[in-house]
Formats: structure tokens, sequence, C-alpha cells
């Protein structure tokens, strides 16, 4: 995975569970804007999320977040 993505995940994470508690869960999806301005990277992110973990269409931020760490 791009290291900008890793950040963006991150940084999305933290944002949710400050805000919401770490109850949140989230989608794909939060990581991008409503405009597809970048197929190839939300591709990437659907195919991290999908096939290589295998998780759910919404996960907790925080299981998230601990996932992306660990790699």
């Amino acid at each position: 995975m791009r290291e900008n993505l890793k950040r963006k995940i991150i940084e999305v994470c933290d944002k949710k569970i400050a805000t919401k508690g770490t109850n949140v869960g989230l989608s794909f999806y939060a990581f991008f804007a409503n405009k597809n301005d970048d197929p190839a990277l939300l591709m990437e992110a659907a195919e991290w999320w999908i096939i290589t973990h295998k998780l759910n269409h919404f996960e907790k931020a925080v299981k998230v977040k601990e996932i992306v760490e660990a790699n």
C-alpha cells in the first residue's frame, strides 16, 4: 500500500475516533472525497480492504488503524 494512503487512513481513523469515540465504524470510502479523482488509489484501498484483509463493509476505525500500523 502506498505510504500516502497509509497516512490518510490513519488520519481519518484518528479524526473519527476523536469525534465519535472508539466504537465508530467506517468503510474504505471514508478515505476519499465524493469525487473519484484517483480511481487507481481507490481500487488499491478496495483491494486491501476486501481481498487482502477480508474486512466487512463497515469496520471499527480502531481495528482498521491497528491493521495499517502493524504493516
